[in-house]
């Protein structure tokens, strides 16, 4: 059973992926960014894309689409990077998740979310906080602390550190 049971009223960043809407927390969410070039990492995970210069930080990308096994699509003017703060073992970390498109901030109170499905999920329920509901549609409310674990992301920010320092440099001079 999921522990991350919804109990308040939250405002969620609403994004899709293929015919799916998906939802973060936005306390989360530090900003939506267009889709830039990605560094690639090498010997990281298929779904890890890369790492990104955000500022003068490196920042991890993945495809949420390969992460959570939904087949790899070509980019388009919508494609986003979300960059978020995880909660990884107590560490705060910074990631970038490429999605489809971003769609809004909507807010959904507890009565409007269900506990995911035991069986018959598409998604691996220990991902989701819960699906929530508005007129017709249902939005998949992402954990997104429990879909990463640390090791793969500390292999692709360590080796991405590794490939952007001199890009860094070139972008702080």
């Amino acid at each position: 059973m999921n522990d991350a049971k919804v109990t308040e009223t939250v405002l969620y960043l609403t994004f899709k992926l293929e015919d799916e809407v998906f939802a973060l927390d936005v306390s989360q969410v530090r900003e939506v960014l267009d889709l830039s070039p990605i560094t690639k990492v090498p010997r990281a995970a298929d779904f890890m894309r890369g790492v990104v210069n955000v500022r003068g930080s490196v920042v991890p990308v993945v495809d949420l689409r390969l992460k959570l096994g939904i087949p790899e699509v070509e980019t388009t003017k919508d494609t986003r990077i979300v960059v978020m703060e995880l909660d990884l073992e107590g560490e705060p970390t910074v990631l970038g998740a490429i999605a489809d498109s971003v769609h809004e901030v909507l807010e959904l109170a507890p009565d409007q979310i269900d506990d995911p499905p035991k069986i018959g999920a598409r998604w691996r329920t220990e991902f989701l906080k819960g699906i929530g509901k508005r007129d017709d549609e249902f939005i998949i409310i992402l954990d997104i602390d429990k879909i990463f674990s640390t090791d793969e992301l500390a292999l692709a920010q360590d080796a991405g550190t590794d490939q952007m320092l001199p890009q860094a440099e070139e972008a702080a001079a």
